[in-house]
């Protein structure tokens, strides 16, 4: 139901030097490896642990230090730093919730296990025993009583003090990135929490969360090029699904009354800082009712999702203010063009006076086949999208562009259809679901003729989902909404490459 729009294709700039020279690093390896010898020389193999009882994690004892001061801990992580050479050395242990610091005394460990200690890299994961206390400078620490290697990085870490900035780098190895910018864990924490919420609203709701197939012998559901794979068992080609709406759908028919899905899409599109090929998709279906609930009910999950994550509704978004307090601004596309550029549609009654005013402006998207409805929501996407900072409403779509919805009455020309526009882009998509199986299968022709014309990303028959309408489905609200989309306004992310633990890349030249 979320339709492809942007198609650009910047991506990640080349690679930096912030990393070690690969000579540095082959070296620092050769160094690391010699200690491993070493170890195995004694008898020791640092992967060799199979658990490790962490009793408190960096954040429990920062948050709880009043009681837990004196108290015996376990803790496990990765070092990130040493300082001291002497009889007493510190040392940050980075866990998942943050980092603490240790302190370590010869007296404690002794000579000969205290040497192995100020032996170990930055980078080795160990799992350290002690107590937690207070250091003259006020600092609190844990007292190391005795640690175990539970691994020993082999790898150097990027430089301390610049750290890893290069997006590339980041995104290719986004467990790098992880390690290095404890933000990043940040948004993606908050990224599992925007999906939890969105599924615990609308449990409350009444709806159940159901899975379709993600193969399909016929793309539909959205106006998208699909991906291509082969059964070699059956001998015949599948799509990586673009949409799951005419399965949700079907189960609508088959008497389920709210459902929704949210799982991994793929469109064979190109790449831009709002579009991955695989993205992460809501979809849902509510029977006995229409595009007016869905927007009632797409306001509110966004108004709860904004308060789990932000603990308001009046959040900031690349340096602009944006209220997601319902309810939301709502425009008619005929009174957004009409708003943004002048020209009513309304009055615009043929394709050739369509045709002519698009040919006025020079719209680079303009071609010869397009219908009036075709016109009218390439003048809404030119003139008017990039105007839609606030939460915004834009209803009553063309049905040249809405394949699967229901017309609305009085208005054969217009479906009840809606899109939900924040700071320019989509968000939400939703219709008055079409349940009359005369009127789809016509669609669908209509469609057959887009793509006959030339129009690879039109809808193809899906005989099976019109055999279904035979038999009856209900008054159908539905919507789609884009989780990466979301995720990014609430986590401030200006790219969607930010939001995806390993978005897609170009592949490395060799």
């Amino acid at each position: 139901m979320m339709e492809a729009k942007d198609q650009s294709d910047p991506v990640c700039s080349a690679a930096t030097d912030e990393q070690p020279a690969e000579q540095e690093i082959n070296e620092q390896m050769r160094i690391r490896l010699t200690k491993l010898e070493g170890l195995a020389g004694q008898g020791e193999n640092p992967f060799e642990q199979v658990e490790f009882p962490v009793t408190c994690h960096s954040c429990d004892i920062l948050d709880d230090f009043a009681a837990l001061e004196g108290q015996s801990v376990a803790v496990a992580g990765r070092l990130m730093s040493k300082r001291g050479m002497g009889k007493v050395s510190f040392c940050d242990l980075q866990d998942r919730c943050g980092r603490i610091q240790l302190f370590t005394k010869i007296d404690a460990l002794g000579a000969d296990r205290y040497a192995e200690w100020q032996r170990l890299d930055i980078g080795d994961l160990v799992g350290v025993e002690g107590t937690v206390f207070r250091t003259q400078r006020g600092e609190i620490s844990v007292k190391t009583s005795g640690y175990v290697l539970l691994a020993k990085a082999l790898r150097p870490l990027p430089e301390k003090y610049h750290g890893l900035r290069d997006t590339e780098t980041r995104y290719r190895q986004r467990y790098l990135d992880l390690i290095m910018n404890p933000d990043v864990k940040d948004t993606f924490e908050k990224r599992s929490l925007i999906i939890r919420t969105l599924r615990q609203e609308l449990d409350a709701c009444d709806f159940i969360e159901v899975e379709t197939p993600i193969l399909h012998q016929i793309p539909g559901g959205a106006a998208a090029r699909p991906f291509v794979t082969h059964h070699n068992a059956l001998d015949i080609d599948l799509f990586l699904r673009i949409a799951p709406e005419l399965y949700l759908k079907r189960l609508i028919v088959g008497g389920f009354e709210r459902v929704y899905e949210i799982g991994r899409q793929f469109r064979n599109e190109g790449l831009s800082v709002k579009h991955n090929p695989e993205f992460t998709l809501l979809e849902l279906y509510q029977a006995y009712t229409d595009y007016k609930g869905m927007m009632t009910l797409t306001e509110q999950l966004i108004a709860r999702t904004a308060l789990a994550v932000q603990g308001t509704t009046k959040i900031e978004y690349q340096g602009k203010e944006i209220d997601l307090t319902p309810p939301f601004r709502r425009l008619s596309m005929t009174e957004a063009i009409l708003q943004y550029t002048g020209i009513d549609f309304d009055q615009v009654q043929t394709d050739e006076v369509a045709g002519e005013l698009a040919r006025a402006r020079e719209l680079e998207d303009y071609r010869p086949v397009m219908k009036r409805g075709d016109v009218m929501n390439l003048f809404f996407e030119t003139y008017c999208e990039k105007n839609l900072l606030q939460p915004t409403f834009i209803y009553d779509y063309p049905i040249e562009v809405s394949p699967l919805t229901k017309k609305k009455p009085g208005r054969p020309d217009l479906t009840e259809r809606f899109e939900l526009f924040i700071d320019g882009r989509e968000y939400a998509n939703a219709y008055s679901e079409l349940n009359d199986p005369v009127d789809q299968r016509e669609r669908f022709a209509a469609q057959l003729e887009k793509r006959l014309a030339g129009d690879d990303e039109a809808n193809l028959l899906d005989e099976d989902f019109c055999v279904a309408l035979e038999y009856g489905m209900p008054p159908t609200g539905g919507m789609g909404m884009g989780i990466d989309r979301l995720v990014m306004l609430l986590t401030d992310s200006a790219s969607i490459r930010d939001v995806l633990l390993f978005p897609t890349m170009k592949p490395l030249r060799s």
